[in-house]
């Protein structure tokens, strides 16, 4: 992406994956590691404060947190993994799902404005958990050499298919898949977050540093903004689904009798 030279001499140098190369605060602590922690200080507060004086006809916090609970549970995780196993592994979704949209949301609150899920550290982070947990799953259910031929052999192929189908079905179960789940939601929030950069930098240069016959044009880049923002916090709740969703499928086909 260029520069977009002004009329007055001026250049705009549009922002890039420098941008995300925070400077530390202290020590080696950067801004997005306080962000993780912040998330999880704010998700388990709530949800805390939020239940500890159940009612039967619930106030506003009580509604949010029973709904996202019964999302995750009745919406993800059973819909994905089944009504027979499902149980055990609400607690993951129901972390996975909210930790990933606060930090995601983070991106478009005054102030902070990062999301946090664009640095690729935590995606990948979290993908390492969900990978162990898959395979140990599957592990656990088929056997070690039950699992591999579960993964790799699905029934009713023909046997000389296999020499292709195996080496293909493995490495999409064992390596596509799940590094996908971490670059989707890294990907989603880095550009989003970047596009937001661009035309609000973009709208303060010219309002500030462009010629009188070009300041005007920085508001069509204001409301460019103000419009993706919201487009941009839909994407990011979408994308925190989508990663609960995609590891409670992920989970559910590991455990499952058929390919």
């Amino acid at each position: 992406m260029g520069a977009l030279v002004l009329a007055q001499g001026g250049q705009f140098v549009p922002p890039g994956a420098d941008a995300f190369d925070l400077p530390p605060i202290f020590g080696g602590v950067t801004k997005p590691m306080v962000l993780i922690a912040l998330s999880v200080v704010i998700v388990g507060a709530y949800f805390v404060m939020a239940t500890r004086n159940l009612k039967l006809v619930p106030g506003k916090s009580q509604f949010v947190a029973e709904f996202l609970y019964e999302f995750s549970r009745n919406n993800i995780a059973r819909d994905q993994i089944g009504a027979k196993d499902f149980r055990k592994f609400v607690p993951l979704i129901f972390a996975l799902f909210t930790f990933v949209l606060v930090n995601n949301i983070f991106g478009i609150i005054p102030l902070i404005q990062f999301p946090t899920m664009s640095r690729i550290g935590f995606p990948v982070a979290l993908f390492i958990v969900v990978y162990v947990v898959i395979h140990t799953v599957g592990f656990a259910t088929h056997g070690f050499l039950g699992y591999f031929k579960h993964v790799m052999f699905p029934p009713g192929v023909p046997k000389p298919i296999y020499v292709l189908l195996a080496p293909i079905e493995f490495f999409q179960k064992f390596i596509a898949q799940p590094v996908a789940l971490a670059i989707r939601v890294f990907a989603a929030m880095f550009a989003g977050h970047l596009i937001l950069l661009v035309f609000t930098l973009g709208g303060e240069f010219l309002l500030m540093e462009a010629s009188a016959g070009l300041k005007p044009v920085s508001i069509v880049a204001f409301a460019f903004s103000i419009a993706l923002t919201f487009v941009e916090a839909l994407i990011q709740v979408l994308q925190a689904y989508i990663f609960a969703l995609l590891t409670a499928n992920f989970i559910g086909s590991a455990l499952s009798s058929e390919h």
